[in-house]
């Protein structure tokens, strides 16, 4: 059975290229454009990884990181944060929330698979 990866991203172009990116790669992808949704889709679909954008609005893929990581039914899934931001203190941050590994867009199409397989 294909590892089921959640895709939370609210940007049209990015969540397609990375749901498409996931399948092409034998991954079953589920997205999520509004990042109010993302809790609730991950406990009902309990996924083998979280992609996570970091810049929603609404509510930020770092407060979503740190939701997940207390609830106890979802702290298990590792979480791949995808983010324009680029400052060493960022990363730090997001990884300190519980973000399993961070990767800056613009991405390379390699590095984001490589960084998927290695969390799955």
């Amino acid at each position: 059975m294909a590892k089921r990866v959640l895709v939370v991203e609210d940007n049209e172009l990015n969540l397609k290229l990375f749901c498409d990116l996931l399948r092409a790669h034998d991954f079953s992808a589920e997205p999520v454009r509004d990042g109010r949704e993302a809790v609730a889709r991950a406990r009902a679909l309990q996924p083998d990884l979280i992609v996570m954008d970091i810049q929603m609005p609404h509510v930020t893929g770092y407060e979503l990181i740190l939701e997940i990581k207390a609830d106890e039914s979802l702290r298990r899934i590792p979480i791949m944060a995808v983010t324009a931001y680029a400052g060493r203190e960022d990363e730090d941050r997001i990884r300190a929330a519980g973000a399993d590994a961070y990767v800056s867009k613009p991405i390379s199409l390699a590095r984001f698979i490589q960084a998927v397989g290695a969390l799955v």
